[in-house]
């Protein structure tokens, strides 16, 4: 009984602190159309200057932790590959905003969930329930509604938002693995670290030059820790609570959160049908947890 009662709350603060992070990461975006700089350059400095901030983490959670790590084939496997996922996500997502809107670029990124379930099922062996992918369908509804209305389709940048989906699956996938061996902040750091030396060279041959006006610099350190550091902190702790296709969609709660930022801070007005498109991806993500 107890033992119920401890999966059950870490499943409620899992999903609390995935509701949260994601809200925050709804707002990336504003931050990557404020910058001047190359789409590779802004994830680079994203990651880069998120680094002293998540070691510090990283040594205030293991401060009482003496438990020794076991670094096996395994580990090196995912810490990579979900460092280099994440490069790719951040490298083409940026992209994707070059060539079309927000609202597109953060539909076809979130249908990461889609990829999550397709990887995880012929790759990782996972187990999905019918009920599951029925919710994930109404959610994925419901996210449409939410961003779509009145948006024009741009076909090479939508297309590079789905292409990062793929790439935000597979690290969605690694941080779940990493999370079962590492504690949250260590996982994350180290995946951070990856994805900085694989977004150097990238932004080496797209950017003339790697240094910032003071401007710039103010922009992507609080791009760094507003995104990084607090909102994909927050993420990595609930995927270490929560299973990965679950983890993935409750992170719809973006794109929602992103709609109403725009309501709130720019007086963007959101339509009844986006307004039920967000109590959609709720409910959805309601009876998952549930279920």
């Amino acid at each position: 009984m107890n033992e119920e009662k401890n999966i059950s709350r870490d499943l409620v603060k899992g999903i609390f602190l995935l509701l949260i992070g994601a809200s925050m990461l709804g707002g990336s975006g504003i931050f990557v159309k404020l910058s001047d700089s190359s789409p590779s350059l802004i994830a680079f400095y994203r990651s880069l200057f998120a680094l002293p901030f998540l070691y510090a983490w990283m040594k205030f959670e293991e401060r009482n932790d003496s438990s020794k790590i076991i670094w096996d084939k395994r580990t090196f496997f995912f810490l990579v590959l979900g460092g280099l996922c994440f490069a790719l996500d951040m490298s083409i997502w940026n992209w994707s905003l070059t060539f079309t809107s927000v609202a597109n670029a953060t539909l076809m990124a979130n249908i990461a969930p889609v990829f999550v379930v397709i990887f995880g099922v012929f790759f990782l062996g996972y187990k999905i329930e019918i009920f599951f992918v029925v919710t994930l369908l109404l959610a994925l509804i419901g996210v449409f509604l939410v961003i779509l209305p009145g948006e024009q389709i741009m076909v090479f940048g939508d297309s590079l938002g789905i292409l990062a989906a793929v790439f935000y699956a597979g690290y969605i996938l690694s941080i779940k693995d990493l999370t079962t061996m590492l504690q949250p902040a260590r996982t994350l750091f180290l995946v951070t670290i990856i994805t900085t030396l694989c977004l150097l060279p990238i932004s080496l041959i797209e950017a003339d030059s790697l240094i910032l006006s003071k401007s710039e610099f103010f922009i992507l350190i609080s791009y760094a820790i507003f995104s990084q550091t607090l909102a994909q902190g927050l993420i990595t702790s609930g995927i270490s609570k929560v299973s990965a296709h679950l983890s993935s969609l409750v992170l719809l709660m973006q794109p929602v959160a992103a709609a109403f930022y725009g309501w709130f801070f720019l007086q963007e007005l959101l339509s009844p049908l986006q307004m039920a498109g967000g109590l959609i991806v709720l409910a959805a993500i309601y009876l998952a947890s549930r279920e």
